[in-house]
């Protein structure tokens, strides 16, 4: 949770500027241009997109002539959600609609300018930011605040999480409801899809992370997360049981989870035990480095901390999985006339 604003401290004399639509820029000697984002209000969730660049003849655009930029969504504590281009600093929409915290924001993975947001009024929102940022749908269903929001790589689906046992899958194109995703025995908080949208994650208080396919609804294998009492301090009282973050790496073998038992872990997908740990406090949340090699992690005290990740050479049957994935559905891969133990593999029944 942000107060309003973010920003970078050097340990050197800085000086700040105020300019247009809210940005404060800060620079010292030697050191690299900050930006600052004057929200006004405390920031629970943030999404970045990268936009293309304007074409002559584009009126008001986003980005400049002949320049792509990148924008980014912040979600604040009144319900609003303000839109801004990073570089400029330049305010390009407040989206009105919720009645509540915004806690979570997804943009389409595809490039296009679709925005989905979660709230605390227990709705998730569509927003198209190429039409002026109009709300184009509300989903309910939820009967608890809505935590995370994750649309899948291929934009065809949206999982939410919310404070309750089960996540909820909708269509991104007809925005109905596929299924219910049952199966956590405590409130699910976390959600993300693989890289080849053929596998979803959910990381509950239940201290499990359930392995889903999205397109069946089959659980594939669950995740328990056993306290390392010999790495933590034993006179503390810690609640084992609360997770709070699950993503996947960018080549879809790993798993990074974040606890309340003070651990990062990294979990391979074709085991059931973690492959590397760390220690942390206060973890709230974790995310890849979108090339890999890198995890960062939010806490709780207001730090965002960087961790070196296994890095790993993807095999070539993974890597034609994945290609095939990308486009293939379970049900699709089912059909094909292939031995079924390479269907087993194709729809990770098999790793």
């Amino acid at each position: 949770m942000t107060h309003g604003r973010a920003s970078v401290t050097h340990s050197c004399k800085t000086s700040e500027r105020k300019s247009r639509g809210g940005k404060v820029e800060t620079w010292s000697r030697g050191a690299a241009k900050e930006k600052t984002l004057e929200c006004g209000q405390i920031v629970w969730g943030l999404a970045f997109s990268a936009w293309p660049a304007a074409e002559d003849g584009d009126t008001d655009p986003a980005c400049a002539v002949g320049l792509p930029c990148l924008v980014l969504a912040t979600g604040l504590n009144d319900g609003q959600i303000k839109v801004w281009e990073v570089q400029t600093g330049h305010l390009l929409f407040s989206l009105l609609g919720h009645q509540d915290v915004v806690r979570d924001l997804s943009f389409a993975p595809n490039g296009s300018p679709i925005l989905v947001s979660a709230s605390r009024d227990k709705t998730l929102r569509v927003w198209d930011l190429s039409r002026d940022g109009r709300q184009v749908q509300v989903l309910s269903g939820h009967v608890q605040w809505v935590y995370c929001c994750s649309i899948s790589p291929d934009c065809s689906m949206l999982c939410s999480a919310a404070g309750e046992k089960s996540a909820l899958l909708w269509s991104m194109r007809s925005y109905t409801l596929i299924r219910k995703l049952e199966g956590h025995q405590s409130s699910v908080v976390s959600c993300d899809f693989s890289p080849d949208s053929a596998l979803l994650v959910t990381a509950s208080y239940d201290a499990c992370v359930i392995m889903w396919d999205p397109y069946t609804g089959e659980q594939l294998r669950t995740l328990r997360h056993v306290p390392l009492y010999s790495v933590l301090d034993s006179s503390s009282e810690i609640h084992t049981s609360s997770l709070r973050s699950v993503c996947f790496s960018p080549e879809g073998l790993y798993l990074a989870t974040v606890a309340d038992d003070r651990l990062l872990r990294i979990w391979a997908l074709e085991l059931r035990s973690p492959v590397a740990f760390a220690p942390m406090t206060n973890g709230l949340c974790c995310m890849y480095f979108p090339h890999g090699g890198f995890i960062a992690t939010g806490t709780r005290d207001g730090h965002v901390q960087f961790w070196t990740a296994p890095r790993v050479l993807s095999s070539l049957k993974h890597l034609c999985r994945k290609a095939l994935r990308t486009f293939l559905t379970t049900y699709q891969v089912l059909a094909l006339p292939i031995p079924r133990k390479l269907k087993e593999f194709l729809t990770y029944r098999t790793f």
